[in-house]
């Protein structure tokens, strides 16, 4: 599903992952995308924050999965094992962002970028850098380290 016009090789773009959270589009830094998995088997873990869908094991490696509809307050999933994630590094973990869907890979000129809006919903807000203005869309980008700070509490 393509929804901007890609400006690759361009200089001053950026790249990012696109997916889908609640009928919201984020951007996710491509840089910081480790993996795209798809239908991993999460293993509860007992007493961990209601973010923390679980854990699961990626070639070896343990990997906290992150339910990123709770983390923004938003309605959960209930069916892990067939949800999208993409894997990211955080002070050297591994976390798997549990979201609804990947779509592209877009590269967005520099110039085009936005600070966050005052009217940007105040749960994407905290989790955001700021925003593009697609054709058809808004797409928010996501500050990984924000979406993950009370890893470190």
């Amino acid at each position: 599903m393509q929804h901007a016009i890609d400006h690759q090789n361009l200089p001053n773009s950026r790249d990012y992952l696109t997916v889908t959270i609640a009928d919201q589009l984020f951007g996710i830094p491509v840089l910081q995308v480790q993996d795209v998995l798809r239908g991993q088997k999460v293993t509860h873990v007992p007493m961990a924050a209601p973010e923390i869908a679980g854990s699961l094991n990626l070639r070896g490696r343990i990997v906290t999965a992150i339910d990123v509809r709770k983390r923004l307050k938003l309605e959960p999933r209930e069916d892990y094992e067939n949800a999208m994630s993409v894997v990211v590094e955080h002070h050297d973990e591994l976390y798997s962002l549990i979201i609804d869907d990947v779509g592209d890979v877009l590269s967005l000129k520099e110039e085009v970028f936005e600070k966050n809006p005052g009217t940007l919903d105040p749960l994407w807000h905290d989790v955001s850098v700021g925003i593009y203005q697609l054709k058809n869309d808004l797409l928010v980008i996501m500050d990984v380290a924000k979406l993950l700070e009370y890893v470190d509490d």
